[in-house]
């Protein structure tokens, strides 16, 4: 009778919205494109949360609870991540899910996580999947809107004002493409020529020369694919000489490599992990981004990037909660709601009920490349020198 009570018990917690957790065990599953087309997303950010949950364990767990990792790799496809998502929630019964790495994936998981009442900490971009705010549904990296901004406060800057953009056919291609058309007529700019190409191309021309019949001053390119890279090359290739911003979906030195001596002086918004280093020791998040760099540098013999950073902060964002509130669910959930003052790799995250991403635009660097690496835009502008008398 004990053990049917128990049972009984479970049931209910389980019909309520309330993770059991067995054992001493916390399961969270992660839905990654470690392969695919947005692998540059995925890879990092599923070794990333291998290395901490390895680190967590091994130091005991959160609160004395082992930590479950289950990673599904989704290599970016909708609707795997939907299949995986049910798995997840109906199979294996996970505390909450990381992830997708990409938006279009989490747009098709946002309800399924909604009605399994199922923590979702999202590591894609897209605006769209928080607002509207959700229940369950939460995102790591820093909103479109503000990246736009500050891209277009740079281009003020520089004198631009007659622009072209490109933008892959995905999720987060299509809510930054929107999000430019937006922003753009308030920041005094227009845009000239609006192109939307597959995330699988591997030729840009024709659309690149389309922006140089245009004659327009700047080029914004919006995605996340390996397509960004061949942007950049098939430009320069052309004669294309004006200035090439990309999303922060270019945060990869990977896709530096891609583009490679075309990819000098690309400009884009990121977090400060790329350039850590630089970092004064006054600043907030330096010692977590350096720390995080270095073990993850140390154990994958590659650079860190701001994807794998999105896992790292969905991951501890969750441990902190459950640190705070316990193993319950929704206990946890109001504390990511409420949470403030966290700093993470992406900036420092102060969420509220209206607001599920919680980061600021001063949460972003304007940065560039520079003889194949990535530096503060504002250090790579080198003075002329004086004349000599």
């Amino acid at each position: 009778m004990k053990f049917v009570r128990i049972l009984a018990v479970l049931a209910a917690m389980t019909l309520m919205g309330v993770s059991p957790v067995l054992a001493g065990t916390i399961k969270v599953g992660a839905i990654l494109a470690v392969t695919g087309p947005a692998a540059f997303l995925g890879a990092p950010e599923a070794k990333t949360l291998e290395m901490l949950v390895a680190d967590i364990n091994k130091k005991g767990g959160i609160k004395g609870n082992k930590v479950e990792l289950i990673i599904k790799d989704s290599g970016a496809s909708p609707e795997k991540a939907i299949s995986f998502a049910k798995q997840l929630i109906e199979e294996d019964k996970v505390f909450a899910i990381i992830g997708p790495s990409t938006s279009g994936e989490t747009m098709k998981i946002k309800n399924i996580a909604e009605q399994g009442k199922t923590i979702l900490l999202s590591c894609a971009a897209a605006e769209v999947i928080v607002n509207p705010v959700a229940k369950y549904v939460f995102k790591t990296p820093q909103k479109d809107s503000y990246a736009v901004v500050k891209i277009f406060d740079e281009m003020k800057k520089m004198g631009i004002s007659k622009i072209g953009v490109l933008s892959s056919n995905t999720g987060f291609g299509q809510a930054g493409k929107e999000q430019v058309e937006k922003l753009a007529p308030e920041h005094g700019i227009t845009i000239l020529v609006n192109e939307v190409y597959d995330k699988a191309a591997s030729d840009l021309t024709a659309e690149v020369t389309k922006m140089k019949a245009a004659n327009v001053q700047a080029l914004i390119n919006w995605s996340i694919e390996p397509a960004q890279a061949i942007v950049i090359k098939n430009a320069r290739q052309i004669g294309l000489k004006i200035p090439i911003f990309q999303s922060h979906g270019f945060g990869n030195i990977e896709y530096v490599k891609a583009a490679g001596p075309a990819a000098e002086g690309v400009i884009f918004p990121a977090g400060r992990l790329l350039v850590a280093d630089t970092l004064p020791k006054s600043n907030p998040q330096k010692a977590v981004l350096v720390q995080y760099k270095k073990e993850y540098e140390a154990k994958y013999k590659e650079d860190a990037s701001t994807f794998g950073g999105h896992a790292y902060d969905a991951l501890m964002i969750l441990k902190k909660a459950i640190e705070t509130a316990g193993t319950d669910r929704e206990k946890v959930r109001t504390a990511i709601e409420n949470m403030k003052g966290f700093v993470g790799t992406g900036g420092v995250f102060n969420f509220t009920p209206q607001d599920h991403n919680g980061l600021g635009i001063n949460s972003f660097e304007m940065l560039t490349v520079k003889n194949g690496k990535f530096v503060p835009l504002s250090t790579a502008v080198q003075k002329a020198p004086k004349k000599k008398k």
